[in-house]
């Protein structure tokens, strides 16, 4: 009998984020000169102060084994953190703090999915949450948003969608890949079909920190108690603090829930590191002025990004709101074509702005829209520029059909 593989596993996609980053990362070790405009993570060194504490913990020693769901200090300050930021009391027991926010997800959907559950994932969305869902047997049902509505789904669509199987719903804002963000009426609407089917909701609010325009943020937990009670709400430390390398996700639940995910983490993963737990304390507690910068910073190149694509024809964007993402619809050019040959696709248009104008995109395929692109303005403004002026030239070359 011959030996086989999960086809669990064989299934899953590989994500496409990270290999376009790989692929521009390795020409540019060839010494070629790629604007990369994929990568989701801020081009900011991780604040001084933060280095130190880490600096500090492999001095004093701080390198063995935590409690596997978190060390108590940092669950402590994380329950400080959602009480001050998102006005959300969650007690340290209801605290995972878990190996980046992808193994958080992994946490909550292998405890609330049983096989065949399915959970509503609105588009465009994270291209991870489907595989993720179907990881732990769950079905993704995917709600597209319009452009109308920014990309957003509606509280009747999410409605119209749940049938006896539903588990769950996710629910990003502010949202990659388009840095849109609900607004707290948006919320409340969705709250209310929440309860009343009685599902949870998954709140990634890993860019929460990154909002430019418009409310304060908003978690879905504040409303009330009845979807407090339904909310499992997902952060890290990743996007806003400049720590992607650091892996260090958590979570706030029901004490039910996270004890269930602490009990799979400690036999999938056993604790989170240490060194980045002690780090991450520092993080949260520490001085918050490095974040305004960034903030500020980022804030000025989404203007910058936004207004310079504008400008550029056969391709549309909306502004932003929040994250570091531009969202554009490059559907007129897969109507062109390109040194006499039509362009495919997404993937394709992909291809040849990468081997022959130097500049890695996101194609959006596998984040259930097939006729967009992403940019991250998680790069220097030098970058963006140069970056744009290329893809305004390839416009410029291709041509009718």
């Amino acid at each position: 009998m011959a030996l086989t593989l999960s086809k669990k596993a064989q299934a899953v996609k590989p994500s496409s984020t990270l290999a376009i980053t790989a692929k521009a990362k390795a020409l540019k070790a060839q010494g070629v000169d790629v604007v990369g405009f994929g990568a989701g993570e801020p081009d900011f060194n991780t604040p001084d102060n933060i280095n130190e504490a880490a600096i500090n913990a492999i001095h004093k020693g701080f390198t063995k084994y935590t409690q596997a769901s978190g060390m108590p200090e940092l669950k402590k300050a994380v329950a400080e953190k959602f009480e001050r930021f998102n006005h959300v009391h969650y007690e340290p027991d209801q605290i995972v703090i878990s190996n980046g926010g992808k193994h958080s997800l992994t946490n909550i959907f292998s405890v609330i999915l049983n096989p065949g559950d399915e959970v509503i994932i609105p588009a465009p969305y994270w291209l991870s949450y489907p595989e993720i869902v179907k990881l732990a047997d769950g079905v993704p049902i995917f709600v597209r948003g319009t452009e109308q509505n920014s990309y957003k789904v509606t509280a009747e669509q999410i409605e119209n969608a749940c049938t006896k199987k539903t588990k769950a719903l996710i629910l990003n804002t502010p949202n990659n890949p388009t840095g849109m963000v609900y607004t707290r009426q948006e919320l409340e609407e969705i709250a209310k079909v929440v309860v009343e089917k009685d599902i949870f909701v998954i709140a990634d609010e890993m860019y929460e920190n990154l909002i430019y325009e418009g409310e304060e943020p908003v978690s879905i937990a504040s409303l009330n108690e009845e979807i407090y009670k339904r909310t499992i709400t997902c952060s890290g430390v990743a996007k806003s603090y400049a720590m992607t390398g650091w892996r260090i996700g958590y979570t706030g639940s029901s004490k039910e829930i996270a004890k269930l995910m602490g009990s799979v983490q400690s036999h999938q993963t056993s604790n989170p590191n240490s060194i980045a737990q002690k780090a991450t304390i520092e993080a949260l507690n520490g001085p918050q002025t490095t974040v305004q910068v960034m903030k500020e910073e980022f804030n000025l190149r989404r203007k910058f990004m936004y207004e310079r694509v504008c400008e550029i024809p056969h391709i549309k964007a909306l502004k932003p709101d929040g994250a570091f993402y531009l969202f554009v619809n490059i559907g007129d050019l897969l109507e062109m074509s390109y040194k006499g040959k039509k362009i495919e696709d997404v993937s394709n248009l992909a291809s040849i702005l990468i081997e022959d104008y130097n500049v890695a995109v996101i194609p959006c395929a596998d984040f259930g829209f097939h006729d967009h692109i992403r940019l991250s303005y998680a790069i220097s403004m030098e970058q963006i520029a140069k970056g744009l002026n290329r893809i305004e030239q390839f416009v410029s070359d291709v041509q009718a059909c």
